[in-house]
């Protein structure tokens, strides 16, 4: 948990910094760092010799870098399906049941403020969970919430990530390229043979997955698909070091720029009319009330049909809670926000509106839990 606030403040500074310079007198400079494409003659790839690789620095880190953030959580979730909290029914039970509640009502929200209209293929972004973010609010709580508030609320966030995943694989794929999808599932069958054959040695991994990588960006999925699939191919024997290996390097550093190269956005002159925008009523309402409410109904509907039970020494308000520090989205539905849309302009009003929703969901379930436990 003290990992987890560390994290959490890591991205808030690096957050304040970059929306700070992305605002000043070196605006043009600091946006033009993050976004310039190496080869202005192309949108998403460049040609490195026979390759066609990220064409900026802002896609080098969402499409390259970030892969290792999602090879780690593919990691976390193979860990908790086989030896963790969702090994077995019984444990996972509430927690997939309230992170498909918290993942379909904002769904539906943001499409009730923006369906007909050109922005309703953003639906997915007010449906994440951010672990790092929602598991530092509620250790700042320390003992005022169970220990089993915690961990439910770190499996929700763990099967909502893996929702995202899907949701970003199925939803957010705006072509295809057969001839590139046939190359990587023929590689990686390599992965899972090893696995099968009990292969421990993971630089026979890690060859064919980049490889895999390779040709997931060049097929129109988006390519941090890829750290998934080779993170389930990963031996379980190998998982607990190489979690621990990847958490400082991924936490502290790749987050970090994450944070940095898509918050790197000029503010417009008309923010308050920006915040009046559809998509941001979609987003805030999404993650701010679509959230909790979510969570809440699946788990209310789950324990009177006595499908689960409330985690230990908590209750109906406490879960509300829970729900509410939910609702900060920030790094996955910033990283939908960038998929969802094409324009730069209205992935700005989706971004700020992920920062205003995640911080008003973080702070509100704070003081929430914080007074619940004293009244």
């Amino acid at each position: 948990m003290k990992d987890s606030r560390a994290v959490g403040i890591v991205l808030i500074i690096c957050t304040l910094i970059s929306m700070v310079l992305a605002n000043s007198g070196i605006q043009h400079a600091y946006i033009n760092f993050w976004n310039e494409l190496f080869d202005p003659a192309a949108s998403h790839h460049y040609h490195f010799r026979f390759l066609l690789l990220p064409n900026s620095i802002l896609l080098w880190i969402n499409d390259g870098l970030m892969v290792l953030f999602f090879f780690l959580v593919g990691m976390e979730i193979k860990r908790e399906l086989t030896v963790g909290e969702l090994s077995s029914i019984k444990q996972s039970i509430l927690p997939v049941l309230a992170a498909i509640g918290g993942m379909v009502v904002p769904a539906i929200i943001f499409t009730l403020f923006n369906r007909g209209t050109d922005y309703a293929h953003g639906w997915g972004i007010p449906m994440a969970t951010d672990i790092a973010f929602s598991l530092g609010v509620l250790s700042l709580l320390g003992k005022r919430v169970p220990v089993s508030l915690k961990i439910f609320l770190m499996a929700l966030a763990i099967i909502d990530d893996l929702g995202a995943i899907l949701t970003i694989a199925l939803f957010y794929t705006p072509h295809l390229e057969i001839k590139y999808l046939l190359i990587g599932g023929g590689v990686l069958l390599i992965p899972i043979v090893l696995n099968l054959f009990k292969v421990e040695r993971l630089i026979l991994y890690f060859l064919p997955g980049i490889v895999l990588w390779y040709c997931i960006f060049n097929s129109g999925i988006h390519a941090t698909i890829a750290g998934v699939l080779l993170a389930f191919c990963i031996p379980q024997s190998r998982i607990e070091d190489l979690v621990h290996s990847l958490h400082d390097p991924v936490n502290f550093v790749i987050m970090p720029l994450f944070a940095l190269a898509n918050t790197a956005i000029a503010l417009p002159d008309n923010l308050l009319s920006s915040l009046g925008h559809d998509i941001s009523y979609g987003i805030m309402a999404g993650l701010f009330f679509g959230k909790p409410l979510g969570i809440f109904l699946m788990s209310f509907i789950a324990v009177k049909l006595r499908l689960a039970v409330l985690p230990e020494r908590s209750g109906w308000l406490q879960l509300w809670g829970i729900g509410m520090i939910a609702g900060i989205g920030f790094t996955m539905s910033i990283f939908i926000s960038t998929l969802a849309y094409a324009e730069r302009s209205i992935q700005t009003i989706a971004i700020i509106s992920v920062i205003a929703a995640s911080l008003a969901a973080g702070l509100a379930g704070f003081f929430y839990l914080r007074l619940l436990k004293k009244a």
